[in-house]
């Protein structure tokens, strides 16, 4: 095992300072193809995103569209009723009331 020196040339300075710098340049690298790739993916995410709402809307209109027609369809079924309702009730009125 080597004793460690009580000093710090220069020379073993600018080493370390160089291995640092190196270091830190090669982080950067990879950081930096690291936040390219996530960029890439989050716009693939988005897209489909973005389609899967497309679909969901759809739905929901034709849904609408479907909830609206059967409304119309019972409004018209159930006027029918009422104006059968009205009328038996003046029959039975008026058959009563003389």
């Amino acid at each position: 095992m080597t004793t460690p020196r009580k000093t710090w040339t220069d020379p073993r300075l600018d080493d370390l300072s160089k291995k640092v710098d190196d270091g830190f340049a090669a982080a950067d690298k990879k950081m930096d193809a690291g936040f390219a790739k996530m960029e890439t993916t989050f716009g693939e995410v988005r897209a489909e995103m973005k389609a899967g709402f497309e679909i969901v809307n759809t739905d929901i209109r034709e849904v609408r569209s479907f909830m609206n027609r059967l409304l119309v369809a019972l409004l018209a079924i159930g006027g029918g009723i009422v104006a059968a309702l009205l009328g038996l009730i003046g029959t039975l009125v008026g058959t009563h009331a003389f």
